[in-house]
């Protein structure tokens, strides 16, 4: 009986999450109206310790994308967002959306919450599709 609610539980969450769509030109062109010089510190919580998390983050409040349905919505940026880039080989990269900086045709960003050294770096030109996620973590700003 665990096991079925357990599985239920799961299959609910993945049909829960929204993914939205964002072309790299629009990401391009959305997040350079924005000054990543003007990256402020923000704490969030620890929805398993009570440790929290201090870290940059830039100034996106929302971005444009599109949902299944191909209607246009505006994301609004949180700290449980997350952002899966899809590269011209196939390969996947994971950030958390409120990390992400674009320097010099260069996207950077945190992929973990619980060791922040964890980077992704990738060439701009490398990237063929991107998608922001709801990860339905319980991250919060507290400031």
């Amino acid at each position: 009986m665990k096991l079925k609610l357990i599985g239920l539980g799961i299959i609910f969450l993945l049909i829960s999450c929204k993914t939205y769509t964002i072309t790299p030109q629009s990401f391009k062109s959305q997040f350079t109206k924005t000054d990543n010089n003007k990256m402020k510190e923000v704490e969030t919580n620890n929805p398993l310790f009570y440790k929290k998390f201090k870290y940059l983050s830039n100034d996106i409040k929302y971005l444009n994308a599109t949902d299944k349905k191909g209607n246009l919505v505006f994301v609004q940026n949180s700290p449980s967002l997350e952002m899966r880039v899809t590269l011209i080989n196939g390969k996947k990269k994971y950030f958390y959306f409120d990390t992400v900086t674009l320097e010099n045709d260069t996207l950077k960003g945190g992929k973990s919450r619980f060791m922040s050294g964890l980077k992704n770096v990738i060439p701009f030109d490398q990237i063929v599709k991107i998608e922001l996620q709801e990860g339905g973590k319980n991250y919060y700003y507290n400031n």
